[in-house]
């Protein structure tokens, strides 16, 4: 009689633990995926869970506002295949992803803008930027900049960034080193703002 009560016993804890244990995951997945289960507005902008770019998924990792002198000139969102809060897996993945800028800020000229990129790269931590591929990035931001402009600058694996302008395609600069060195602007040891890179990184 007892070894059959320890033996339901012992059945009922197998059974609680087994639904303890699918509760634990789905709370972790619940967590981890949280962020991009609804869209997340910022600064009047408002950043969907997901893109579709081709027919790749890119999920919302996280984003973050620009700000200067008590202003607060763009914000920026990271879009991955696959979340994370490491920004050195961010920076070297040979794998689709994208970084959405729109302009918050009539202080953000189209020269100030490239100006601020100039600088970025030279501080960048990793990868490796040309100055012809410089130039050429540069180059896509030939015309003035209006508040609520977006900038899509998307990484194709096996080809480089695309960049896109409220939609419209300005062209592409191409290789994984030089993606490494333009997620470093934000995403490296010398950001371009510390807490926009926490934001991005889904830290905030």
């Amino acid at each position: 009689m007892q070894s059959k009560w320890k033996q339901k016993l012992f059945s009922e804890l197998k059974k609680y633990n087994l639904m303890k244990f699918i509760l634990s995951s789905l709370l972790v997945l619940f967590m981890a995926h949280g962020s991009i289960a609804q869209n997340r507005t910022i600064s009047g902008v408002t950043f969907p869970p997901k893109l579709d770019i081709k027919g790749t998924a890119l999920y919302f990792n996280g984003c973050g506002l620009r700000e200067k002198y008590t202003l607060d000139l763009y914000v920026a969102g990271l879009y991955l295949e696959k979340t994370t809060m490491d920004a050195n897996k961010v920076m070297a993945a040979d794998a689709s992803s994208a970084i959405k800028i729109v302009i918050t800020s009539s202080k953000v000229t189209r020269d100030k803008f490239n100006e601020s990129v100039k600088e970025g790269f030279a501080n960048a931590s990793t990868g490796k930027a040309s100055a012809a591929e410089i130039d050429k990035f540069k180059g896509f931001f030939a015309d003035p900049f209006k508040v609520k402009d977006e900038i899509l600058m998307i990484y194709v694996p096996g080809k480089g960034v695309a960049v896109t302008i409220n939609g419209k395609y300005k062209g592409i600069v191409e290789g994984l080193e030089f993606k490494k060195a333009l997620y470093a602007i934000w995403l490296g040891d010398k950001p371009a703002s510390a807490k926009l890179k926490k934001g991005m990184l889904g830290r905030l």
